[in-house]
């Protein structure tokens, strides 16, 4: 069957002749729920801990700053530029390295760190997910390289879900290079369907939700 026969197929069974312009597409619907901050937090810590990862909460930038130093404990981390993490004093920790301009100083960096440190732009409560616009300040690297990863951000990021994100965001590419959704640690059951973690990204993430 040519393919010239194909499409004719298809424009007759649409109701559509050669030549003739597509419709307008439909307009988007988004639907947000309303949901108390509470609900919010719980849900997304609900979400996140079914992924095997871990959720924190804190009750000021300081008690964040105090959990983040416990979960490094002696080990290496680079952080991202994020101003939050200054906020909280986390970019000056002991060994924490950050500030880094130069991406191939920074992926050397990161390839060696035991942790990476970042915030979030934007949290999705229904399903666990962290959202990273690229940016000088949120390097991708930062949450991807290091085998740990710990997200650090103000409960007011946390959203309901992808509609209400869309309604922030409506044109992730006009704002940045790449919208990332990070939901959990890494993981794979590619090879005979064994379920392995840490192959593509982080084997654990925390999420300190300040």
């Amino acid at each position: 069957m040519s393919r010239d026969h194909i499409l004719h197929k298809v424009r007759t069974a649409i109701d559509r002749s050669a030549g003739q312009p597509p419709a307008e597409p439909p307009p988007v619907l988004l639907k947000v729920p309303e949901m108390e901050m509470e609900e919010r937090i719980e849900r997304f810590s609900a979400a996140l801990e079914k992924l095997s990862g871990k959720a924190h909460t804190v009750t000021s930038p300081e008690a964040g700053r105090i959990l983040v130093e416990e979960l490094i404990a002696g080990r290496s981390a680079v952080a991202s530029n994020s101003a939050y993490l200054r906020e909280c004093g986390i970019a000056s920790l002991p060994g924490v390295f950050t500030g880094f301009t130069n991406r191939d100083e920074l992926r050397e960096a990161c390839a060696s760190a035991d942790i990476g440190i970042s915030s979030a732009d934007y949290v999705l409560a229904d399903t666990g997910s962290l959202v990273a616009l690229a940016s000088p300040e949120e390097a991708r690297l930062v949450s991807l390289l290091p085998p740990i990863h710990i997200a650090v951000f103000p409960r007011d990021r946390i959203l309901t879900g992808l509609d209400e994100l869309f309604t922030r965001v409506p044109n992730p590419a006009e704002v940045s290079s790449s919208m990332v959704l990070i939901t959990g640690p890494s993981r794979t059951a590619d090879i005979e369907q064994i379920l392995v973690k840490g192959v593509h990204g982080p084997g654990m993430v925390h999420a300190v939700i300040v």
